[in-house]
């Protein structure tokens, strides 16, 4: 304010050398200093000390937030290596889960196996047992016919008691009439 004062008093005429930008004005200096004096010591005596106290108080809360960042970052690792731990002591449980599980199924498939060979051998066994069994119902049936056949075949040649020719003719019949009971029977 006081700066506009003077201005307006030299431009009003107050002094007979008209005052360019590089001219210098001893009292406007001085009273530049005085102002620039009295508005330092103001800004010193209230507005300093209110501003470092809100840039100290903005420090410490960036500093307590770095504080919280590194806390929550140590805590954030922590869980991640607790978790890669829990992964890894769950898939060698399931590793050996699987394992288990593959012998398990290896042991139930060979007890299979071996039941499915028992049951297979002894149904073999029965089944040559039964075609043995059957065979020599069949021989003896056979036995049976021929003993049947041959008491037969000497009964007629006794009664017949031909001659020579009478004999030969009454095999031959004997051997076809045979010829034509195998034929039946397959």
């Amino acid at each position: 304010m006081l700066l506009l004062l003077q201005e307006a008093h030299e431009a009003g005429g107050g002094g007979g050398a008209g005052g360019g930008p590089f001219t210098i004005n001893p009292g406007l200096i001085i009273w530049t200093l005085v102002v620039f004096g009295i508005l330092l010591v103001l800004l010193w005596r209230f507005a300093f000390p209110a501003i470092l106290k809100s840039v100290e108080e903005r420090e410490r809360r960036i500093q307590k937030q770095l504080e919280d960042a590194e806390k929550a970052n140590a805590e954030a690792q922590r869980l991640l290596e607790e978790h890669k731990k829990q992964i890894a002591a769950a898939r060698t449980e399931a590793q050996d889960i699987l394992a288990k599980a593959k012998t398990v199924a290896q042991k139930e498939r060979e007890t299979l196996l071996a039941k499915a060979r028992e049951e297979y051998d002894a149904l073999l066994s029965r089944a040559r047992k039964d075609i043995d069994t059957e065979k020599d119902k069949a021989i003896l049936a056979l036995r049976r016919e021929a003993v049947e056949l041959s008491i037969a075949a000497a009964s007629r040649v006794i009664e017949a008691n031909l001659d020579t020719e009478a004999n030969r003719r009454l095999v031959t019949e004997f051997l076809e009439s045979l010829g034509k009971a195998e034929q039946k029977q397959r």
